[in-house]
């Protein structure tokens, strides 16, 4: 959430920067919004400073023994118009509120042009895309033929876009898990979390998925309580700190945590309805880094090599690319994206999404600073994917298929395991 002074300062630009992602801020509106906020504080203050001097001429009067009957009326109706204005201010400040909620963080200059992936500009690559003497398959048909895959049964428990994974398959999962917290807490510093699934509306607004993305979510409740399903464990790991004041010298935090995650994918009919790229309920470890506004830029840098540092330790090929503004997250200013390459569609495919969002999300959720010399603000906060488990199970599949129809896996995964290879009739090989 933004600081409407900061919107509407033309040194901010931010019309042309909230145009750059298709949104119209509607300025004369904001403008109006915070008059009209400031007019009512303006009068409040001078009622409040009336109603003061009143009782202190009541008592001056009744103690001289002289008649306060018109001081004691006037009083009344101040404090009656006070009440009244008190009414009015919390309104407008809601009213402001629900304005701001709505406007997505500033995207940097940095951010190539453009809405949508087509326009996303590439960084880097790593590693060498297979090559394959033969037609690759994709992840299902592998699957199938390891018996590690039933969709079938998925879909009669659950409807499309659901997945049940056996044996090996489900020991496969676990393992991409463990490594990659492994990798997180051990090499890199980060403080493992276990977390709810499910959250309340003010955690969901807090990470900005609420009020403008609701039909995006699974809903439930208990009662009149309305709680959310967790799209990513980056809503309750940023939330922990909601209302919070952190100490300067602590920062930055580093969260991490292996969840199930939850999303309707409205909007997404008709795409990928094949396999496991986009589900309903799909496991991630998350990345959660919480800094001062001055170091988000390089704490950006340091996640997306982390996240790289899966799929390096995997040995599976892929690239980093810089999304374009109109596609970047709600409240991201700037994003990379990490696209790991799936043979059977001879292209990279996103896997992991790490965004800098700036104070944006600390300023929703309350997330305060002050350090030693007493200097407050609020902090900038991070999120990426670390990996997605079923999105990582799939380039595993694709680039490690052999023309026999099995599977070698990746070495960093054998300790996990205890064995290298899936075999077409689902025995397992070291």
């Amino acid at each position: 959430m933004h600081d409407p002074r900061v919107l509407l300062d033309p040194a901010t630009d931010a019309v042309r920067k909230l145009a750059r992602r298709g949104f119209q801020l509607d300025v004369d509106q904001l403008e109006k919004l915070v008059s009209d906020r400031s007019a009512l504080i303006q009068g409040l203050d001078g009622a409040r400073a009336e109603s003061n001097q009143i009782a202190s001429e009541v008592r001056a009067v009744s103690k001289a023994g002289g008649d306060t009957a018109d001081l004691v009326a006037r009083a009344r109706r101040l404090k009656t118009d006070i009440a009244a204005g008190e009414d009015r201010h919390k309104a407008i400040e809601e009213d402001l509120r629900r304005f701001l909620l709505e406007v997505p963080n500033l995207p940097e200059d940095r951010c190539p042009d453009g809405d949508s992936d087509e326009f996303a500009v590439e960084v880097r690559t790593w590693g060498t895309p297979p090559a394959f003497d033969f037609t690759p398959a994709d992840h299902v048909d592998v699957g199938e033929r390891l018996g590690i895959f039933d969709f079938a049964r998925a879909t009669k428990l659950s409807g499309p876009r659901f997945a049940v994974v056996r044996g090996v398959g489900a020991q496969l999962e676990r393992a991409i898990a463990t490594l990659f917290l492994e990798i997180h807490t051990k090499r890199h510093d980060y403080v493992e979390f276990s977390l709810p699934a499910l959250v309340t509306r003010d955690t969901m607004t807090g990470t900005g998925q609420l009020p403008k993305f609701e039909q995006d979510l699974f809903r439930t409740g208990v009662g009149d309580r309305t709680l959310f399903l967790t799209p990513t464990a980056e809503v309750p790991l940023t939330n922990l700190h909601a209302g919070e004041t952190l100490a300067a010298e602590d920062l930055p935090l580093a969260y991490t945590a292996w969840t199930p995650c939850f999303r309707s994918e409205a909007g997404s009919y008709g795409r990928d309805t094949r396999g496991l790229i986009r589900q309903h309920q799909f496991a991630k470890v998350e990345m959660v880094r919480i800094c001062a506004p001055e170091n988000s830029s390089q704490e950006l840098e340091k996640m997306l090599g982390q996240a790289e540092a899966c799929l390096q330790e995997l040995g599976l090929a892929y690239r980093v690319v810089a999304l374009a503004a109109g596609d970047i997250s709600f409240s991201a200013q700037f994003t990379y994206d990490i696209e790991v390459w799936l043979p059977s569609q001879k292209r990279y495919r996103e896997i992991s999404s790490c965004s800098d969002c700036s104070t944006f999300q600390a300023r929703r959720a309350g997330i305060r600073t002050k350090s030693k010399d007493g200097k407050k603000g609020f902090a900038a906060t991070l999120n990426g994917s670390g990996l997605p488990i079923g999105r990582t199970l799939v380039a595993i599949l694709e680039q490690g298929q052999q023309a026999d129809g099995s599977v070698v896996l990746p070495a960093a995964l054998v300790p996990y395991l205890g064995y290298r290879q899936i075999n077409p009739d689902g025995t397992t090989a070291t």
